[in-house]
């Protein structure tokens, strides 16, 4: 259905402001060399409940009102800005790791998991989780969610930090999305889990899982949801690549034919929804896109891949983070004391898990330590684990703002020692260096 005059321009207004903001904060926060990303986030908290909701509450609550059209446009920028993101950081990587570098993601994703996980499980029995609490008061849950997201590891935000440095293609780049990708396999299949703990019987009627009549929260739907994510990702490590390039090859292939771009767009929805109907979260289907269309050569291609992520770093990825700040309320759900403990411990916990792996698996001091800090950005997986734990209830208000504002301040301290590192010259790891970024 088409929008009428008032609602279009409704429309117009929201989108343009969040993208004025998201730029123009973005690029303030370059010049005083920090993490354009995070200056995004910062535009849409100053147009959320945090600042212009404090400030003139009314005039907020017109401008991105919680329901209505604008709010379903809103809604579906944000996530195909997260879903074009995704596709982007899938797509840079030609290979996972180099030769020689799988000795490293090992150990780093094993005990980058493993020791922040287990440390935050043995916190928890110390604090207090009746506020963190939310309205399933599931305790069990809560300890999943608690113990996540001191472990977890971003790509979405870490991926567009090394974007803006100028550092994506480096192997140290590939280092750490490569051990993103499988932590997230694994935070995906735990969050189902704690989904599971406090999802009503309901059956599920969507997809494969539907077809199957497993119960949400069923024993049976919980495996399913575990075997078809390490499934699929590993189907696409192995296979996806030489099934894009026979599909993009074949003459009944029009749209490959007719216009790579329109093709690429087909795969990421593709991608997506196969993702979504077999009950995986769908942005783990977009990279996982990405990642097969890398192996696209040729000027066509080639030219169409880099439409695709001008465009999206043009549009639809600022206002995404952009609606990630907006959604932010640091001054009715807030408790500074808690996140400022919280955030020494998660930082400490990961890094030192990170560092030690590292090290065990042969990386030198250099690169241990910068890998520590590259990895303890949180990011998107941070906020999106914030997002649905609270959406099911498993969390409160407060514990959802500090989560988010770990997410965030992380990324800035991860985003601030990457950029200061490009900037002197120095290697990442002991490889050639990189040049500066301007």
């Amino acid at each position: 259905m088409a929008l009428n005059g008032p609602e279009t321009a409704h429309v117009l207004i929201a989108v343009g402001l969040l993208l004025l903001a998201a730029h123009g904060v973005g690029h303030l926060f370059t010049l005083v060399r920090q993490p354009r990303v995070i200056g995004e986030i910062v535009g849409g908290l100053l147009l959320g409940p945090t600042v212009l909701g404090t400030l003139a509450p009314d005039v907020q609550a017109r401008i991105f009102p919680p329901e209505g059209p604008t709010a379903v446009v809103l809604g579906w920028t944000y996530q195909l800005g997260l879903f074009l993101l995704m596709f982007c950081s899938g797509a840079e990587m030609r290979t996972v790791f180099r030769r020689g570098d799988g000795r490293v993601v090992g150990f780093v994703t094993v005990t980058g998991l493993v020791c922040p996980f287990v440390a935050g499980a043995v916190l928890f029995r110390f604090v207090d989780s009746a506020p963190l609490l939310g309205a399933a008061q599931s305790r069990p849950a809560l300890l999943l969610v608690f113990s996540l997201a001191i472990a977890v590891t971003s790509i979405p935000v870490i991926s567009r930090i090394m974007f803006d440095l100028g550092i994506i293609e480096t192997s140290f780049a590939r280092i750490v999305l490569g051990v993103a990708v499988i932590e997230d396999v694994v935070v995906y299949v735990v969050l189902a889990l704690a989904l599971g703990m406090v999802t009503t019987s309901t059956e599920e009627k969507f997809g494969l899982p539907g077809l199957m009549h497993f119960q949400a929260g069923s024993v049976e739907s919980l495996a399913f949801h575990a075997f078809a994510t390490v499934a699929v990702f590993v189907v696409v490590l192995t296979a996806g690549a030489r099934g894009f390039r026979w599909s993009r090859r074949q003459r009944w292939n029009l749209v490959a034919n007719g216009n790579p771009i329109a093709y690429f767009l087909v795969f990421i929805f593709g991608g997506t929804l196969l993702c979504l109907w077999l009950g995986i979260t769908p942005m783990f289907g977009a990279f996982l896109a990405g990642i097969a269309a890398s192996a696209g050569k040729g000027p066509r291609v080639t030219a169409a891949r880099e439409s695709i992520k001008s465009f999206s770093f043009a549009f639809f990825v600022p206002v995404y983070f952009a609606i990630v700040g907006l959604q932010l309320d640091l001054v009715r759900h807030f408790d500074p004391l808690f996140f400022v403990w919280f955030l020494v411990f998660a930082c400490a916990a990961k890094s030192a898990s990170v560092y030690l792996g590292a090290r065990l698996g042969g990386e030198g001091r250099r690169g241990a330590t910068n890998l520590a800090v590259a990895t303890n950005a949180r990011g998107g997986p941070g906020i999106v684990l914030a997002s649905v734990a609270y959406s099911a209830g498993i969390i409160g208000q407060e514990f959802y703002a500090c989560l988010v504002m770990l997410a965030i301040v992380t990324s800035l301290l991860a985003g601030s020692w990457l950029g200061r590192v490009v900037r002197s010259r120095q290697p990442l790891r002991d490889e050639r260096p990189v040049e500066a970024v301007r």
